[in-house]
């Protein structure tokens, strides 16, 4: 088999377009075109092997984003040595099971210092750039494989235990050209970066696309949603994409500054990361946004994606859309036979944007993948005559009940339609009569007053009685992980503990 070779987006557009605005830093107002952005990243490969970091070994980050994180990556990757993020919200003993996991060489934070593995020493990040400047820009580097790890991702541990997605230039490279033909990504695009690098959105949907066309990527430290309105409405940024989590989106919405008339270059505001409900999508484009939900994972990046046609987007809203150019996907059922268009199925990825497994757990590998190298992504989708997949759930949070299979987030979809919810979690309890049964949680709009009954009459014109949940609990908020995911199994652990400190119980799940 021919060798692929590791892309150089930075190295390429040096010669293309050396005087091009690259990149800029919020945090520290600085400004690299594509000569200086290279050289930058020469200068941190020769910084590194003064270090003695060579192919293969591991450097952690802990640190909010910004443009020294983009180089550290670069730079390690024409070494051939492995790059990792770290979530900065994690717990120290969280982030010291994880440092024993990647035994990296050097820990990178300017955050206080977990307990650090053998070997291990730790720098300051923020004087990484001074340090790196010091150096003359290194001689270029041999090719390296594309096919080597140069990222190991955490995944964001809505399950409870995060695994080290082992990240490739490959799977970098076909994750930019999805999107790129998807978000109609041209080289005048101008991303704005807020995102957390050590999420898949921040440390590749939102900086590879840009940088494989040769536009530029704006990095600020980290999301706040009067700033990012802001921005979004600055024409000196001109910002043509914004990559963010539903969670997100709605923040921007609820700020006193929310002037989306001002976003006069965006060409729309993509979601990711969990599915965005249709009465969310319609509500952006009646305010004149194209918001473009789409799918991924840690493990795929960018799988499924929404055209930019308001028309298509208004029509299937709430769909996740169709997959990329280097995607092939398929829904399958129980024995792994593909469904018909219409009936929920497993949804099954292969492609370049697939990772190889999972940083020392080879098992995880064969419980993930099938024979023939199709990843199990865990998450149910329902295919439309049309092509369109919409994710229905998590296969793991589907819940039965009475029978009859409950997907929970098509229960959230219904109960976001009402004016009064601002969000929703929604999980299967035990049920002596049905075996399960839902219960949601509700964080209301700002000066709603809901109750229980108004919200089950409501969820009754819309889904099956089935589906609507028996109970509702009204909550200031939902727990969530670093990235904006809702984490529900903290939900389900609460719900079961009560049905077992009930009088009489009988349930012992």
């Amino acid at each position: 088999m021919q060798e692929f070779f590791c892309p150089d987006p930075a190295a390429l557009h040096v010669r293309l377009r050396p005087d091009s605005l690259a990149c800029t830093d919020l945090a520290s107002d600085r400004r690299w075109n594509y000569r200086e952005l290279d050289a930058d990243i020469q200068r941190a490969v020769a910084l590194l092997h003064h270090e003695g970091i060579g192919k293969g070994d591991r450097i952690a980050v802990l640190a909010r984003n910004s443009v020294y994180q983009i180089i550290l990556q670069q730079a390690l990757m024409r070494l051939g040595a492995i790059f990792v993020p770290l979530n900065w919200r994690l717990s120290q003993q969280e982030l010291a099971l994880l440092l024993e996991d990647c035994t990296p060489a050097i820990l990178y934070t300017d955050d206080e210092i977990p307990p650090l593995p053998p070997g291990c020493r730790s720098y300051s990040f923020s004087s990484f750039a001074s340090e790196m400047s010091a150096f003359d820009p290194a001689p270029r580097c041999p090719l390296r494989s594309g096919c080597d790890t140069c990222i190991i991702l955490y995944t964001s541990g809505t399950s409870g235990v995060p695994k080290g997605a082992l990240i490739t230039a490959r799977f970098l490279l076909a994750t930019a050209i999805n999107f790129n033909v998807l978000g109609e990504v041209d080289t005048g695009c101008i991303f704005l970066c807020d995102t957390p690098m050590f999420h898949v959105i921040g440390i590749v949907a939102q900086i590879w696309p840009p940088l494989l066309r040769g536009g530029t990527f704006i990095v600020s430290p980290g999301f706040d949603a009067e700033k990012t309105n802001d921005r979004l409405g600055n024409p000196d940024f001109g910002v043509t994409h914004y990559f963010c989590v539903p969670q997100m989106a709605e923040a921007l919405r609820q700020t006193p500054n929310f002037a989306p008339e001002r976003w006069t270059k965006l060409k729309a505001l993509f979601t990711g990361g969990a599915p965005n409900p249709a009465a969310h999508i319609r509500w952006w484009l009646d305010r004149g946004v194209r918001v473009v939900d789409g799918y991924g994972m840690t493990e795929t990046g960018t799988t499924l994606g929404m055209p930019l046609s308001r028309d298509l987007l208004r029509s299937k809203a709430g769909a996740a859309g169709v997959p990329g150019p280097l995607t092939a996907v398929r829904l399958v059922d129980e024995d792994d036979r593909d469904v018909t268009d219409g009936t929920p199925g497993e949804i099954l990825v292969f492609g370049p944007n697939v990772i190889g497994g999972y940083w020392n757990r080879p098992e995880e590998r064969e419980r993930s993948f099938t024979e023939d190298g199709w990843i199990r992504t865990g998450d149910v989708g329902r295919r439309d005559e049309d092509g369109y997949i919409t994710i229905v759930d998590r296969r793991k949070d589907m819940f039965i009940s009475g029978g009859e299979n409950v997907y929970p987030v098509e229960v959230e979809a219904a109960l976001s339609e009402h004016p009064g919810v601002r969000e929703v979690a929604v999980v299967g309890i035990p049920d002596e009569r049905w075996g399960e049964v839902g219960r949601a949680y509700v964080v209301a709009a700002p000066g709603q007053d809901l109750d229980s009954d108004q919200l089950a009459h409501h969820c009754q014109s819309l889904i099956a009685r089935y589906k609507v949940p028996k109970e509702f609990r009204f909550v200031d908020e939902l727990p969530r992980t670093g990235s904006g995911k809702v984490i529900k199994h903290i939900l389900r652990k609460e719900a079961l503990e009560e049905c077992r400190s009930k009088p009489g119980s009988d349930f012992r799940r």
